[in-house]
């Protein structure tokens, strides 16, 4: 990650700068909510995203700063939203902001920063990465709704799973890198090349998370929350495609009634592990990894590419 700061460190500080000016507001109290915000900010995967694919695609200008904010300012909104819908109180380790003030007000300071992306964009006419962008939101909303539907009955069968996680997850994603190339070369076909390659990375992003989910080490993610909240993550869907009736029957029944219960939540992550549902899904995940890598092979060495490949390898490969 070091050559990747040397590659993009100055950008990312002026992007800090300008997103935080982007959320500034005349109500003291979405300020100090803003404040918190920021000070807890992530790993910020999404901007480097952006500001990569546009140095690989041509020139970092103002219009990726703003393509950063609007992707940046959407996230977060999106995140502040999640835990309300969630009923989550923790956030990064920390208290969420509907755990300080509610969730009426967390409702509100996700929209105020959803329509500050949008007027930011619109304010400059950024018509095509405000496109980009309103297409991911609508299906992150789509994938979530999905996967809200088919929790009832526990039957996700695979295909259903991807296109779950490429409309919930990998769409942000790809959506970031294909705004930072669209800032930088105005060129469809680069825009929809860039667009597939986020894609490809978001969704082993993605099964890189369910992985934590039956894992041993403390990556901020409890162990057991997926089935403990009746998610069919790609380990357990290949699991239960693998296991007879008799076995099959018995952990979805442990799922939809016992999954609050330590033991029962064990039972189902020792039948996963032993049915080859961590191999098989790490085997994915290294595919669409692979994949991702092998379509930088269409643009020419350069600094860029290598810090590009580095941040997919620890978007994917990270332990936390």
């Amino acid at each position: 990650m070091e050559f990747l700061k040397q590659v993009i460190g100055s950008e990312l500080k002026q992007f800090e700068q300008k997103f935080t000016s982007n959320t500034l507001s005349n109500n003291l109290l979405l300020n100090k909510i803003m404040h918190f915000i920021i000070n807890r900010k992530g790993k910020q995967m999404r901007p480097m995203f952006i500001f990569l694919s546009a140095k690989i695609a041509g020139t970092i200008n103002e219009s990726t700063y703003r393509a950063a904010s609007l992707i940046e300012l959407l996230h977060t909104a999106t995140l502040t939203h999640d835990d309300v819908v969630d009923n989550s109180m923790i956030r990064r380790n920390f208290f969420s902001v509907n755990a300080l003030w509610k969730n009426k007000v967390a409702v509100l300071a996700g929209d105020y920063l959803l329509s500050k992306g949008l007027l930011l964009a619109l304010e400059f006419k950024d018509y095509e990465i405000l496109e980009i962008t309103s297409r991911a939101v609508k299906e992150m909303s789509e994938g979530e709704l999905l996967q809200i539907e088919k929790a009832r009955k526990l039957d996700i069968e695979e295909a259903v799973y991807f296109e779950i996680i490429r409309a919930k997850t990998a769409s942000l994603l790809s959506a970031s890198c294909a705004a930072g190339a669209y800032s930088s070369s105005k060129d469809p076909e680069i825009t929809d090349y860039f667009r597939l390659l986020g894609e490809k990375i978001g969704i082993a992003f993605q099964i890189k998370d369910d992985l934590f989910d039956y894992g041993k080490d403390a990556v901020g993610k409890p162990l057991g929350i997926d089935i403990k909240e009746k998610k069919m993550t790609l380990p357990l869907i290949y699991a239960l495609s693998k296991a007879d009736t008799s076995d099959k029957r018995k952990i979805i029944y442990l799922i939809k009634n016992k999954n609050t219960d330590k033991k029962s939540v064990e039972q189902v992550i020792e039948f996963v592990v032993n049915s080859g549902g961590i191999a098989y899904a790490s085997e994915k995940m290294n595919a669409y990894l692979n994949e991702s890598i092998k379509m930088l092979d269409r643009f020419p060495e350069s600094e860029a590419k290598t810090a590009m490949i580095q941040l997919i390898n620890f978007a994917v490969n990270r332990t936390y």
